[in-house]
Formats: C-alpha cells, structure tokens, sequence
C-alpha cells in the first residue's frame, strides 16, 4: 500500500451531480481551469473575487461571485469560505477550493486543517510551501540536488543593519523580493515584480525601495542571465502525495508580459521537451515529497549550454492551460487525485502546442530570432495559436470581452517595449 490516500469522495458518476470546484481570483486561470471543468464533466466552477473581470463572469461556465471580503484579508475570506463551505456540506456537495496567486496558495495552505471541514485543499502542508518558496531554501535543495542556479546573494530587509556593499558586485544583475505572496500585497510606486539592475546606485535603490515599503523578508540579488524572452523555460509537474511526477509539461518562452506590474509572466509558449529539466524537476518533487501542481521558472544560459532553475511557484500558473493543449486536461488531474481517488498514469504532456495570449502582430515585431519568429508565426497561419479565453461554446458577450483582451495586448507591448526601443 503506497503513502497516498486512495479512498475516493466521488464516484465518476457523482462528479457532474455534487462535486463544486471552487477558484479565488478571476483572471486567466480561473477561466482556464473552469474552461477545463466544463470538457471534462460539463459542470460550473465558482469563482470568487474582490472584483468583476467581466471577461470571466460573462461565462456561461463561471458561477461568478464578486465578494466584498475577498479584498478585505485572511479573517474576511475564511469567514467566507467557512460560510460557503458550510452551505455546501449540507446540501451533501464535495467541494474542492483552489487560488490563482501566490498569496491565495499561502492563505490556502496555512488554513488548510480548518478548511479541510469543507473542502478539498489541493496545497501541500504550510511547512513544505513556506520552505521552498523562500528562494534561498530553494537554491539551498538545488544545490543538494545538483539542479544549475544563477549565483545568488540574499539581503534581509527587515534587518536595519544591513548595508549592500553594491560596488563588489559585477554588473548587470537582478534584482526580486524572496517572498513573493508577502510583496504581492504591498502597493507603492515603482514597484515592479523584478528589477533589472544596471549599476550600484540602481541596486542601492532598490533595496531601499523595498524597505522603505514595508517589505519585511530578504532582497534577492542574482547573476544575469543572458538572453531574452526566448530563453525563459516554464516546466509543469503534476504529482502525487509519494512525491512522483505523474504528469509533466512545458516550454519556451515566446514572449512575456512587460507591463510593470506583470513583467515576467509568459504570454506565448512553444512546445518543448528538455530531458535535463524534467529530470531536475522530478528529483526536486520527489526530494520535498511535493505533491500537486508545481511551476518552474528556468532560463537557458547561453554561455555554459546548461538551464538554470529560479524558482518554483507552489500552485498552478497563470499559464497552467499549456499542460491541457499537451495532452493533459487539468481538471481531470485534480479530481482524479484529490476526489476519486485513482492512480495516474505517467504522462508527459507535450504534443505540439503554441499557447499565446497575444496576436501575431506581437510576435512579428518583438521576436528577434528569426527562426523562432518564422515558426511562430507559421504557427498563427496555419489556426494553431490557442487563447486559452477563446472557447467556442461560451456566451457571445464573452467571446467580444475575450478577443478586446487578446487585441488590448497590441496596446500594451506599444507602450511598454516599441515606444522605449
């Protein structure tokens, strides 16, 4: 008998009638995981949220709740949840909650016995996410483990002694807070969620910046890699409560997101298999006995040939829909896991896909390497771009606020990456 739990909640047969999948926030990924819900067993997901992103709520698949206490913290969402899944329990529903940000994944995790009353909780132990989420315990088990990671620096900004000596270092550099679901909450001007660091004054600023904002954790201070969007990797892993890896996805990185507030995150991944960080992945999985969905954020690192690893993301991405154009509907591996109760077979999820939430038009005029670009947008000209908000069967109103979003993109890379060329 292995270590996970294979005692089902549900029959399959059950799941259209009681299971009630539940998403914090609604951006991308609610949309993609109720998208998923509804292929798999024709049912609605609920999403609740502070706010109405009408692209979302306009579905026909979303049961949309906007929630003044989602914007009002911890105690105000848990009294919520605890209200909702108390309803739920009674009407004889099998519940299942799961967030869109890291701090949903945090807020989830830490709470996780007292929601466990009525819901499935798909996050690992508090210990285990706050343990690797703090980058340097990250690049701690990397280093056991063998895994390439850009030589880093920590600097504790809670810690009023501590000055950066900011001319040893070689320039450029990056710079980002250790602890991202604590920095998500913070609002001040020229925040952005990574710094690029040109010289020492720059670096200086930035420390002090985070300080002066209330950040309370370390300042992460890393080697550049170079190479641009295109050298970014994101890995999916999808495992099981011993730690394997049933499931694996990923790929390159076309372009990301280079609005401030968002910078970083992909917008366009093409398909691809890499031995060495799968293999890197599952020794990470298996080494903290991870299970569930986990997002890794590699760059290749042109000078050596090897992948350096930056950080992993203890939840499902904004992008996670890329794992379902793979192969692999994620709403399946959720509910096979955490309420039937069934063993998953071994999948690597990476039949040929171009996951994009940007037009052609971006691609054409932001990707340099001509090969990449060529393929890309053959890509877009033979209908295989996938939206993940693109979705034949939904509501006409939603299809109209789906495809202003996908075309608003062309705004934004003019302002943040043509206009500054």
């Amino acid at each position: 008998m292995s270590s996970r739990d294979l005692s089902p909640l549900l029959t399959e047969e059950e799941v259209p009638l009681r299971f009630v999948p539940i998403v914090l926030g609604g951006e991308i990924f609610s949309y993609s995981l109720a998208r998923c819900m509804h292929e798999a067993y024709g049912i609605r997901t609920t999403v609740l949220s502070a706010v109405d992103v009408k692209v979302t709520s306009s579905s026909r698949f979303v049961d949309y709740r906007v929630c003044p206490e989602m914007g009002e913290g911890d105690e105000a969402i848990l009294g919520l949840l605890s209200r909702l899944g108390s309803q739920l329990a009674a009407e004889g529903r099998v519940a299942l909650v799961i967030g869109s940000a890291d701090w949903h994944a945090r807020l989830l995790s830490e709470n996780k016995e007292l929601l466990s009353q009525w819901f499935v909780v798909p996050y690992n132990d508090f210990e285990l996410l706050d343990e690797i989420t703090r980058k340097e315990r990250f690049y701690e088990l990397c280093e056991e483990l063998g895994i390439d990671y850009p030589r880093t620096w920590t600097f504790d900004c809670a810690d009023a002694a501590v000055e950066i000596h900011a001319e040893a270092f070689t320039y450029p550099l990056i710079a980002k807070p250790s602890h991202s679901a604590s920095y998500d909450l913070l609002r001040f001007p020229c925040k952005e969620k990574v710094y690029e660091v040109a010289d020492a004054p720059a670096l200086r600023r930035v420390f002090n910046l985070l300080r002066d904002a209330g950040y309370e954790r370390e300042l992460v201070v890393q080697d550049f890699i170079p190479g641009g969007d295109d050298a970014i990797r994101s890995l999916t892993t999808f495992s099981d409560a011993a730690g394997e890896v049933r499931v694996v996805s990923g790929g390159r990185v076309v372009v990301q997101d280079h609005s401030p507030q968002l910078i970083g995150n992909p917008l366009c991944i093409l398909s691809e298999r890499v031995e060495r960080i799968i293999e890197d992945a599952k020794a990470f999985v298996r080494r903290t006995g991870y299970r569930g969905f986990a997002n890794f954020d590699i760059k290749y690192d042109e000078r050596d040939g090897g992948y350096k690893f930056f950080e992993v993301n203890t939840r499902p991405g904004r992008n996670t829909y890329y794992m379902a154009l793979g192969g692999a509907n994620i709403a399946r591996l959720l509910v096979d896991e955490y309420v039937l109760g069934r063993e998953i077979p071994y999948q690597e999820a990476f039949e040929p896909f171009l996951y994009s939430c940007v037009p052609a038009q971006v691609i054409k005029k932001t990707v340099e390497n001509d090969a990449l670009r060529d393929e890309v947008l053959g890509l877009y000209a033979a209908g295989r771009a996938r939206f993940p908000y693109d979705y034949a069967p939904d509501t006409l109103k939603h299809k109209l606020l789906a495809r202003a979003v996908y075309l608003n993109q062309i705004k934004k890379f003019k302002r943040y990456v043509w206009d500054r060329a």
